[in-house]
């Protein structure tokens, strides 16, 4: 039987849950997630526990912080005065905005304090701090991908887009940095 090792193209279904049980994504009712293995496209933990997986097989397993998305840091808060933000926003606490990274790409970032003078923005990944369980099932391994869009080829960090569905990268998704 073919087993999932470094180097192949790997389709995954995947239900990830908080602590409380509440589902943050899920690939049920989407294409499956399809990632390289050894491509630095999955957060640590997720691909030490897909390495070595059969075909078929199904595996249920808990990623603490530091083999997910890290532990809350209060280094990624950032204040900006009012007077840098458009005239035409008005961030509100608990509203998420988007920020650009050095590459262009957005980055969401939620507003944890706005007064008349300045806005707070908190740039952890959502899911930092949090102990994830992911239940995962092997549906494909490749040699190439088989996917031409979808997928996790590039990542990045959303809300409720999942990684089988092209919105990879998105807070909550199992894939991302």
């Amino acid at each position: 039987m073919q087993n999932v090792e470094n180097g192949k193209f790997v389709l995954v279904h995947y239900t990830g849950t908080l602590g409380s049980g509440e589902v943050f994504d899920s690939s049920k009712g989407r294409v499956p997630l399809e990632v390289q293995m050894g491509a630095g496209q999955l957060i640590s933990g997720f691909e030490k526990a897909l390495d070595g997986m059969e075909l078929n097989e199904t595996k249920t397993f808990t990623l603490q912080p530091e083999d997910a998305y890290g532990e809350k840091s209060d280094e990624l808060h950032r204040a900006f005065e009012r007077s840098q933000i458009p005239p035409n926003l008005d961030p509100k606490v608990g509203d998420t905005v988007a920020m650009q990274g050095p590459g262009g790409q957005p980055i969401p970032a939620k507003v944890i304090e706005a007064d008349e003078e300045k806005v707070v923005i908190d740039l952890n990944h959502p899911l930092a701090g949090e102990a994830l369980t992911f239940e995962i099932q092997v549906v494909g391994i490749n040699d190439a991908p088989t996917q031409t869009q979808g997928g996790c080829g590039g990542c990045g960090g959303g809300e409720g887009g999942g990684c089988g569905d092209g919105g990879c990268g998105e807070p909550g998704s199992c894939c991302g940095h």
